[in-house]
């Protein structure tokens, strides 16, 4: 016998309706009624408050839909999205949020006066009815930007801490430095250690601080500046910061481990491609953000690479 998973009764020019006939999770349900939409645009209709169920914004994928409940498709609309002008939620299901932050917030803050991304997320987790909290699972330094990852549970942030270096996999920024790099790609290893001013400070020789190791690469040079990726290996504090300078290409805008030379108006440091394991559907996460425009602009009129 044919099941029968819904029934649409309405469809106006900015939202389409059905009444659910038998119970089934969001995700099965949306797509049966939309058949031959994929996983990954029922997941971006969800993170975009598209969906809702008896007139209530729903975000998780498994919630569970009940006979004679009504599921409202509406259309997408800039009006319909979370906007905030420090973010931009990437991805989010029922566990996790992966965030592309502007540089100038801070990841997380102990002080409530202190905006910071876990605080606008916490509004918008509130704001949604998620009944779930923001957890810091890493964290940007302020003046850098890029993606981020925060759990919506302590347990799931715990499980990237239990096992951080398997579970993310591979983690790079792009920096606009200073200078050309003594080689096209290469490795630098020391120990960092703050001292009691909180400034990180490198030796080849146990400090007494943690063994960082950093990867780079290359990307363009020229009018005194290149573009370099790295990839971390470890993952400690001022880590990149303090490498390029060891290399004696300080990330320009850096007051701190630089000459406070800002030609872009900002720490030239983008996080710009995060990959990890899920830590409870062990599906394989992969995102970048764009490089941004303003790191390219110091080798106008200059091809070189």
């Amino acid at each position: 016998m044919a099941k029968h998973y819904n029934n649409r009764y309405k469809k106006k020019s900015q939202e389409t309706v059905f009444i659910v006939r038998e119970e089934s999770e969001l995700m099965n349900f949306l797509m049966k009624v939309m058949d031959g939409i994929s996983r990954t645009k029922v997941k971006k209709m969800l993170t975009n408050d598209m969906v809702h169920v008896n007139d209530r914004s729903v975000s998780q994928h498994d919630f569970i839909l009940k006979p004679n409940m009504r599921v409202s498709i509406k259309k997408s609309s800039e009006g319909s999205r979370f906007k905030n002008f420090w973010i931009k939620i990437v991805f989010e299901d029922d566990h996790l949020i992966v965030v592309d932050k502007k540089p100038g917030i801070l990841s997380s803050s102990t002080s409530p006066k202190d905006e910071s991304v876990k605080s606008i997320l916490n509004y918008y987790l509130d704001k949604t009815h998620q009944h779930a909290t923001a957890h810091t699972v890493h964290r940007l330094d302020k003046f850098t930007s890029g993606l981020i990852i925060f759990a919506k549970s302590k347990k799931v942030a715990l499980e990237f801490e239990e096992d951080w270096k398997e579970r993310v996999y591979d983690r790079r920024y792009v920096a606009l430095v200073h200078g050309e790099l003594p080689k096209s790609q290469g490795s630098v290893s020391s120990y960092l250690k703050d001292d009691s001013h909180y400034v990180t400070h490198s030796s080849q020789e146990d400090n007494g601080g943690k063994f960082a190791v950093t990867h780079y690469k290359k990307l363009k040079s020229g009018n005194g500046y290149s573009l370099v990726e790295l990839q971390l290996e470890t993952g400690r504090k001022n880590q990149i910061r303090v490498h390029l300078q060891d290399l004696g290409c300080p990330v320009v805008g850096d007051l701190k481990y630089g000459d406070g030379s800002d030609p872009i108006n900002r720490l030239g440091l983008h996080a710009y491609k995060l990959c990890f394991k899920h830590p409870v559907t062990g599906e394989d996460m992969r995102f970048e953000s764009d490089i941004p425009k303003g790191f390219y602009s110091v080798f106008e009129d200059n091809g070189s690479y």
